[in-house]
């Protein structure tokens, strides 16, 4: 009985020189709290979320302990946004992370002082969130995808060499968002350019999205341009089975389109934009000014080929697609 009394008055001793020196490794203080503000579901972003998640992890953040984030989603539904920004606003939130140009936008209309990071933007300059690319000024700042007006000309250019006949392409886009309305005016000019009649059809919500893509089906064009957008990437199952059902060859902005059955994409990698912009959260977590924070562009651009769906479609792919395709699916 006396070794045991030992033992447990050896075993108490110790866990009492050990339990201060693990509250003071516990972070003191307050804990910052992100605003995560997004058009998507947490299972149509699920990707770029973790991705954003691996970001902070590798900058010592661990959700729950020494960060929080305030889940705000869309659902797909661009005019829950500014409800959503004002919802994070209210909160105070250190910093709100958002998604895309309409994400942006919402929190843009929402604050002027809260710190933004955006991710996921074209032409942040001509859509008016920043001054600059260098000195952005102001509360926002963070990572663009790609150029709004030369990247759907390049992305038109693929799909000619696919459909080497083409003449007349649709493209689908949400005009609500100020960087795909760029981009729209831009493809419009390079159709004409390549002799290709370009049809517009516009997509708000999900109901127009429907609607639409059955006016489209009825119109048979030989091509389909899909321009990046948030909320037609919260759709984007909903319109590669379409394409797939009305056997219409097209182009996308991100390879998460042609890993769910889309026939090609070029762009930029999405998943890496969300996993950089936490280091511009690590920064103005530490007192970094938004303003003085430079606006990061890509510099790597990917392709993305399905060849199941090319053989769906009866399409014989150039060889020097496939030599420059970063990404084949069989």
């Amino acid at each position: 009985m006396m070794i045991m009394r030992i033992g447990h008055a050896v075993v108490l001793a110790l866990s009492l020189l050990v339990a201060p020196l693990a509250v003071a490794g516990q972070p003191t203080g307050k804990v910052p709290r992100v605003g995560w503000l997004v058009t998507g579901s947490p299972t149509t972003h699920g990707i770029s979320l973790e991705a954003f998640r691996e970001g902070l992890r590798s900058l010592g953040y661990l959700e729950g302990r020494n960060i929080h984030i305030e889940y705000r989603w869309a659902e797909g539904n661009v005019d829950r946004l500014p409800e959503l920004a004002a919802e994070l606003v209210r909160l105070n939130v250190d910093v709100i992370l958002a998604g895309g140009g309409t994400g942006v936008l919402a929190a843009k209309n929402a604050t002027r002082t809260i710190p933004i990071v955006m991710a996921g933007v074209g032409e942040p300059v001509e859509s008016g969130f920043v001054t600059s690319l260098a000195r952005p000024g102001g509360n926002i700042t963070g990572f663009g995808t790609l150029s709004s007006t030369d990247m759907p000309a390049k992305q038109l250019e693929i799909l000619r060499e696919i459909v080497p006949r083409m003449q007349r392409a649709a493209a689908l886009w949400n005009p609500t968002n100020p960087g795909t309305r760029l981009s729209w005016e831009a493809v419009h000019k390079a159709a004409s350019a390549l002799r290709i009649t370009l049809i517009s059809y516009e997509a708000r919500n999900i109901g127009e999205l429907e609607s639409t893509l059955v006016t489209i089906s009825k119109a048979r064009p030989d091509g389909l341009i899909v321009l990046n957008d948030p909320f037609v990437f919260s759709f984007r199952k909903n319109i590669v089975e379409f394409a797939a059902q009305a056997r219409l060859p097209a182009v996308y902005g991100f390879s998460e389109f042609v890993t769910t059955g889309g026939l090609i994409s070029y762009g930029t990698n999405i998943s890496e934009t969300y996993r950089r912009a936490a280091t511009y959260v690590d920064r103005i977590l530490k007192g970094a000014n938004p303003g003085d924070l430079p606006v990061e562009l890509p510099t790597k651009f990917d392709m993305a080929l399905n060849l199941k769906t090319s053989k769906a479609l009866r399409l014989t792919i150039p060889p020097s697609l496939l030599l420059r395709a970063d990404q084949v699916i069989k």
